[in-house]
């Protein structure tokens, strides 16, 4: 919005310039959603107390999360606010590719939204049913998938990169749009799963938000795109606005969630946050790469699905609890131990990450 606003000005002088570097918008949306997170925070906590939009607690979790039962919840809200209005302030509203990443994480969280009220407001402890919610995130999934299939401009915006191999790019066809949907829907829940602890989630959200904004920049630069060969793809770049409202309004937001938390994210957040990374990888072909840097999301996604299939098949459990994250805690783990660990790994897989770039 300002971009546009800046151009004019510029007739009067030319200093306003810099607003057109990608660099410094970003940064003004890092500090714009963190100002807004940090200035609405207060007065959403002290609402949500005060209708006692408050979390419940499962009786089977850890006995020392029992004492968090109350804490308010739907604090995502708070996230999708201020990255809405940071990004919609500092990028360019003529780019398509901030407009499928603005929506399909507004839409996420509008699913989160409806079924945290269902629990939290409307005390009904099943929320949005699985299939509806699943139905709803298939729906916003495969459209996203579809429309970036059908304005594709060049071959390497539905081509399959391989990190390691510059060479090894694969033309997907149809199939890109199959494997978009599963990764949107796929990060979506796998962030949400990991929403367990107190800032156990937002953190490495955002740091892998910052690792893909890199991505994100490098690709959209042609110099620097071709130096690293990496897919050149126009216009991507100015997803790295995005990328710093979603950093900046996630360490708002971790300011009332550290341990211990004022106020819990909710599934409002956890499945926008989880879309909005993966349609990150997908927008900068770098679905691969999500994988590595995501990595905690991913341990904690396969420790579910295998706990599940081992008393299925078995009759037997694998871990003392599934996520991952509550199997340490009731091996004696500390709650700020086992989410600074886990914050540590991803700061480990998100530079494993950023070093493809060179080892191909």
């Amino acid at each position: 919005m300002l971009l546009y606003f800046s151009e004019y000005l510029m007739n009067f002088d030319s200093s306003f310039r810099v607003f057109h570097y990608l660099t410094f918008r970003a940064i003004l949306s890092a500090l714009t959603s963190l100002t807004i997170a940090l200035i609405i925070g207060p007065v959403m906590i002290r609402k949500l107390s005060g209708n006692k939009i408050g979390q419940s607690i499962r009786e089977l979790g850890p006995e020392s999360h029992y004492q968090k039962s109350g804490t308010p919840t739907m604090g995502g809200t708070l996230i999708l606010v201020a990255i809405a209005f940071s990004t919609l302030l500092w990028a360019d509203l003529g780019n398509r590719y901030i407009w499928v990443i603005l929506l399909v994480t507004m839409g996420y969280g509008v699913v989160g939204f409806i079924d945290d009220y269902r629990k939290v407001v409307k005390r009904n402890s099943d929320g949005l049913s699985a299939k509806a919610k699943y139905f709803w995130q298939s729906v916003i999934g495969l459209t996203a998938a579809i429309f970036l299939y059908k304005t594709a401009v060049l071959p390497a915006e539905t081509q399959f990169i391989i990190p390691f191999f510059k060479d090894v790019m694969l033309d997907m066809g149809w199939t890109y749009v199959v494997l978009t949907y599963f990764v949107i829907v796929g990060t979506s829940n796998a962030v949400n799963l990991t929403d367990g602890l107190d800032g156990l989630a937002i953190m490495p959200t955002t740091m892998v938000a910052a690792g893909l904004g890199i991505f994100a920049y490098l690709s959209g630069h042609v110099s620097f795109s071709e130096y690293l060969a990496i897919p050149y793809l126009p216009n991507s770049g100015e997803l790295i606005v995005f990328c710093a409202a979603l950093v900046g309004a996630g360490l708002g937001f971790l300011w009332f969630n550290t341990y211990p938390a004022m106020v819990f994210m909710g599934d409002v957040g956890a499945l926008a946050l989880g879309a909005a990374l993966g349609v990150l990888a997908v927008l900068v072909r770098q679905e691969i790469v999500l994988v590595i840097m995501g990595g905690v999301f991913v341990m904690e996604t396969l420790s579910v699905i295998i706990q599940v299939a081992s008393f299925k098949l078995t009759g037997k459990r694998v871990f003392r609890m599934a996520p991952i994250h509550h199997h340490f805690e009731l091996k004696g783990w500390p709650e700020p131990r086992v989410i600074v660990r886990f914050w540590i790994i991803t700061v480990i897989l998100v530079l494993i990450g950023l070093a493809t770039l060179k080892l191909r």
